[in-house]
């Protein structure tokens, strides 16, 4: 008798994220402020991390195109336009994203200043995600299983289409908190007195001032795409459920990881890091297995 498998692990893996994201979250409705004021210390190392951590998530957005990729070739020669279009829209989603949230960091390596600087050096800054992302379709479309298009296809969608969903989803949340950031709060003569809890939102407060876009983490959003991993490890030659376990502790601790950072980069609170991670990690759950179980009956 199989065991339920959710996004391709045992269904206690999901039971336990699911656990650790609602401790989380009893933990910093009663601490968040003391968690911060004990971990945020901004450091070089941190800062890098907080700018490039976020490429490895976004290498899903080329490697889930490569899946579509694939599985639609497979189809036939008639979906080939197609294919095409979405291998190239995934790859663009990743610069797209990156170059957002990232972007001002790499344009001042490039010595960039809007204004002044020559646009050749926007565009230089544009093709440096070009490249960190162009080589992954390359070596996903050799070592994916194209025996199954079908699962190929919904796999590829399914993780396209809970990131687009979870970013969106987390972009309403913090205009609805509009919480204020901890790196905002230790600015003031009194910090304490104008924290707020998660649950204390002030809707649309925030309009385009990052400062009050504390709830939920943007950041554990992209971090959570990581849990993916055991779905792509799932559909590619070799694969094993061994090596599907394997890829979502490696996802785990990589979320804890960026968790950790967003404290310690004073940019989040403990609450924040939780409802980020719970809530896209439920989006994907549910996106997947909608997808997944299409591609049984189809």
């Amino acid at each position: 008798m199989n065991k339920k498998k959710i996004m391709a692990v045992p269904a206690v893996c999901f039971w336990g994220v699911i656990a650790a994201c609602f401790l989380g979250i009893i933990v910093g409705s009663f601490f968040d402020f003391g968690i911060n004021e004990a971990l945020a210390n901004k450091t070089d190392i941190g800062a890098f991390f907080a700018t490039y951590g976020s490429y490895f998530s976004y290498c899903l957005y080329p490697a889930a195109g490569s899946c579509l990729f694939v599985g639609l070739r497979k189809k036939g020669d008639c979906y080939r336009i197609l294919a095409y279009t979405l291998l190239v829209l995934s790859l663009f989603m990743a610069v797209y994203y990156s170059n957002s949230y990232n972007g001002k960091s790499v344009r001042q390596l490039f010595g960039y200043s809007a204004g002044q600087s020559s646009p050749i050096l926007s565009v230089a800054s544009w093709m440096f995600w070009v490249v960190l992302y162009s080589w992954i379709p390359f070596v996903m479309i050799r070592l994916l299983d194209d025996r199954n298009p079908d699962r190929l296809i919904a796999v590829g969608a399914a993780i396209l289409i809970a990131g687009i969903t979870a970013d969106n989803v987390n972009s309403w949340l913090k205009q609805v908190a509009s919480r204020p950031r901890y790196k905002y709060l230790i600015t003031l003569d009194d910090p304490i007195s104008q924290f707020r809890n998660w649950w204390q939102m002030v809707p649309n407060l925030a309009g385009g001032d990052d400062n009050f876009k504390s709830w939920p983490s943007g950041n554990m959003t992209i971090a959570s795409m990581m849990f993916s991993l055991p779905m792509l490890a799932n559909v590619m030659r070799k694969r094993s459920e061994r090596k599907n376990v394997i890829c979502f502790i490696i996802a785990c601790l990589y979320v804890l990881i960026y968790g950790y950072n967003r404290i310690h980069m004073t940019n989040h609170f403990l609450s924040d890091v939780c409802f980020g991670t719970l809530i896209t990690y439920l989006i994907y759950v549910a996106v997947s297995e909608a997808f997944l179980s299409a591609s049984k009956t189809d």
